[in-house]
């Protein structure tokens, strides 16, 4: 009998998931590798970490999603390296032979240059990541609420978020939400202390990758909910108690959420790839890597040649499909087809009921936006059940006016360390 060909697929984000689920009838075997066990919805990050949901809401477990797929299996490892030359994969305990590979390993913050920030400041890539912020702006609101000192006070009902694009946007309008559900309800001291949100964009306007117009709507609508937003400012320093910047002035907070840059995760490979400044994989109109036809790279983790893509999830999932597409043409032995975006258009979240579009060259603001952004995410969300309580939770929340997922939750870390101590004790005990 012959053997099947092995396609493995590294990321279970938005486009491995969709190269994996695009190769089930292929003829090949396909193995899909994650650190996690679950697929996270990462647009709807931002609303776990400002307590509108709670975090499972988000998560789809990834052997769910594959039940019905035979050849489609699935392992939970991290991969340490490649080996381009040799086609293997290392994880930290299994050497993984392959035929096709797609790298689908998403981005991360990018914070070089920036003293601290790496330490100190929230980035907003994971669930992990989510789940950390929201424990830190409510820890931030049970300290402030009996502190005695008006500075100290201050400082932590103050949240910096540098970075105005889409989710630097949505982060300050769930924040601005988040503050005046709480502080009608949970918490006297922010209806007699004003909370402050400050924005730090680099640029010279917010949401670059939109028409100006919309840029400067959102910016307008962001000052008049509250948020206090700085135009063409760069941060030189994050401690735990300020944020420094490039024109002398200093923010004194305890919350850095970090939305400024991003990064290509890609795994170490012993072999020299072709890469960008933000060590993106430079790939073929056809999404594979130069010099290696065998190897494709997508979303976050890829720079296609001769197409001007922003990285957002559509991007993502198209490419999975042409990915998946390319692999069944080359197990018949014919030539990939280069990868073409069709852009269904982009829409932006600002918060408070409105938001912004851009949808067939037309720009579209306010409620309308708002709720086709909602509409949007619901019906991609995975999970029939995840859908139902996303749509509860935001009737609770938009209606009701209640953020109902306001656990401080321990960190794994934390877990971890008590689960140690217990241990520890048992022993001595014993």
């Amino acid at each position: 009998m012959q053997k099947r060909p092995r396609v493995v697929v590294v990321g279970a984000g938005f486009g491995g998931m969709q190269a994996a689920q695009s190769l089930a009838n292929s003829g090949a075997e396909v193995l899909l590798i994650d650190r996690y066990n679950y697929n996270s919805f990462i647009p709807l990050l931002y609303q776990v970490a400002f307590a509108q949901l709670e975090p499972g809401l988000i998560a789809y477990p990834v052997r769910t999603l594959f039940r019905n797929t035979p050849n489609v299996r699935f392992l939970m490892a991290n991969v340490q390296q490649l080996n381009v030359t040799q086609k293997f994969i290392e994880t930290e305990r299994d050497v993984i032979p392959f035929d096709y590979l797609v790298l689908a390993t998403g981005s991360q913050s990018r914070v070089a240059g920036v003293p601290g920030a790496d330490r100190t400041a929230f980035p907003l890539r994971s669930l992990t990541d989510a789940i950390a912020l929201r424990n830190q702006v409510l820890q931030c609101l049970e300290k402030a609420s009996h502190e005695p000192d008006s500075a100290k006070r201050q400082q932590l009902l103050t949240f910096v978020i540098v970075g105005g694009g889409a989710t630097g946007v949505e982060v300050a309008g769930a924040l601005v939400e988040l503050l005046r559900s709480l502080g009608r309800r949970d918490y006297r001291m922010l209806r007699r202390e004003k909370a402050q949100i400050v924005m730090l964009q680099a640029g010279d306007r917010l949401l670059p990758d939109l028409p100006p117009t919309l840029g400067a709507y959102t910016g307008k609508k962001l000052r008049h909910i509250g948020v206090d937003v700085h135009l063409g400012v760069k941060v030189s320093q994050v401690t735990p108690e300020a944020v420094y910047l490039q024109n002398g002035q200093s923010i004194c907070t305890e919350t850095v959420v970090w939305t400024a840059g991003l990064e290509a995760a890609v795994p170490q490979s012993r072999e020299a790839v072709e890469t960008t400044t933000r060590g993106k994989l430079v790939t073929l109109p056809t999404l594979q890597l130069p010099n290696f036809p065998e190897i494709y790279a997508i979303g976050d983790v890829a720079q296609v040649a001769e197409a001007d893509l922003t990285g957002v999830a559509p991007e993502a999932l198209q490419q999975g499909v042409a990915v998946a597409r390319n692999i069944k043409l080359q197990l018949k032995g014919r030539s990939p087809k280069p990868f073409t975006y069709f852009n269904k258009g982009r829409l932006a979240i600002i918060g408070c009921y409105s938001g912004v579009g851009y949808i067939a060259g037309i720009p579209l603001k306010g409620f309308l936006p708002w709720f086709m952004w909602l509409a949007v995410h619901l019906v991609y969300l995975p999970g029939f059940r995840n859908r139902l309580l996303v749509f509860l939770s935001w009737l609770q929340a938009f209606v009701l006016g209640d953020r109902a997922a306001r656990a401080i939750l321990p960190s794994t870390s934390q877990v971890l360390s008590n689960a140690a101590s217990v241990a520890q004790k048992s022993a001595f005990q014993q």
